[in-house]
């Protein structure tokens, strides 16, 4: 992999030639696994987890080159209103994603929602010190889940 981390992939060779002398071998085996870690940890991890922060697999760089990792977690809600997140704000860099999905009981929307013909039909999302506020205009919310992505300090 390159040295230059906007360059950087999560690659894995195909094939390989392994020494016959055990020495070697052993040299070249502990290079494979190191290898096949890193590659592995670099990808973007799929869980989605309402009972923990999961680590995601994104990696931040804001100064220094220093690698921030960003943790995920999901909270689901069935009307407009607050949610306690859990989330020391002092103890992040910020975050990175706050996204959802809601539903009326008939359609689905991205959260938060836009309705350009209706701006009383606007759902907004916000995180405060203490809560998730999700605030309705007008749509009624039978169930939905918000995602909240975050930097760790280094």
């Amino acid at each position: 992999m390159s040295s230059n981390i906007s360059n950087q992939a999560p690659f894995l060779r195909t094939s390989r030639q392994f020494p016959e002398d055990a020495p070697e071998l052993v040299v070249e085996l502990d290079k494979t696994y190191i290898e096949i870690a890193q590659t592995v940890n670099d990808r973007t991890i799929g869980i989605f987890t309402t009972n923990r922060s999961i680590v995601t697999g994104e990696s931040w760089f804001f100064t220094n080159n220093q690698r921030q990792q960003t943790l995920r977690q999901l909270y689901t809600f069935s009307s407009a209103g607050s949610i306690v997140h859990g989330i020391s704000l002092n103890a992040i860099s910020g975050f990175t994603k706050i996204y959802g999905t809601f539903t009326d009981g008939t359609n689905w929307y991205p959260l938060p929602y836009v309705d350009t013909a209706a701006f009383a039909n606007q759902v907004s999302v916000k995180v405060t010190p203490m809560n998730i506020v999700i605030t309705s205009g007008g749509l009624a919310i039978t169930k939905g889940f918000v995602i909240l992505e975050w930097v760790s300090l280094p």
